[in-house]
């Protein structure tokens, strides 16, 4: 029988995006963990001891250690995928990839373009090429693929939130219609909410606390 002491530890941060989309998939499948929220300046030894990259997320079950976010969102899918996650063409996949791999490029150097000494107008606009494929490709449904979220949708939406909110009005004006609702749809949503409360950040000897 699995107590509170045995269940899995996912180190996480609020704000980053691939925590976020580590905490829905956590949350849609009920999978529950000890969180521990991590300051990333200052990061705590326990968790650089079990993180090999010493990035979040980071869950530890048992022997096993998930240092990839989607990884830590197929492992809670497999345990269980009551809302049809999974449910998804193989173009899903593609796009999870394409997400995590160009248009994260142009995020970072439109939004830290001082760091990176990039061309922030530039890269926007190969942001873009990318926003316009999803928005043609979410047309009139609700979400990417069919009426309901895909693994895609999960993991590609705390990216784009980033993305409109390096300059939001400037992102509600550009011509994605179809796009637009969709995050406002996930921003209005109950299981955004459910992943976005503060935790004090932790230290070793602190009461657990759980999630989902």
């Amino acid at each position: 029988m699995t107590t509170q002491s045995d269940l899995p530890v996912l180190y996480s941060f609020r704000r980053c995006p691939y925590a976020m989309r580590a905490r829905l998939a956590l949350a849609s499948s009920g999978a529950r963990v000890e969180l521990r929220e991590i300051l990333l300046r200052d990061k705590a030894p326990a968790f650089v001891a079990t993180s090999p990259s010493a990035t979040v997320p980071c869950l530890k079950a048992g022997d096993e250690v998930l240092d990839e976010s989607l990884d830590v969102m197929k492992w809670a899918l497999a345990q269980t995928d009551p809302d049809g996650w999974l449910d998804m063409p193989p173009e899903g996949h593609a796009l999870i990839a394409e997400a995590d791999g160009a248009f994260k490029q142009a995020l970072d150097r439109t939004k830290y373009h001082t760091r990176y000494g990039s061309d922030p107008e530039a890269e926007r606009a190969n942001a873009n090429v990318f926003l316009a494929k999803l928005n043609d490709l979410i047309g009139d449904k609700d979400f990417l693929f069919k009426a309901t979220p895909s693994l895609a949708d999960m993991a590609i939406l705390p990216f784009v939130r980033q993305f409109a909110f390096i300059d939001k009005p400037r992102f509600d004006a550009e011509p994605f219609p179809n796009l637009a609702r969709w995050l406002g749809r996930f921003l209005a949503s109950d299981e955004f909410a459910q992943i976005m409360p503060k935790y004090a950040v932790w230290q070793d000897g602190d009461a657990p606390i759980y999630f989902p």
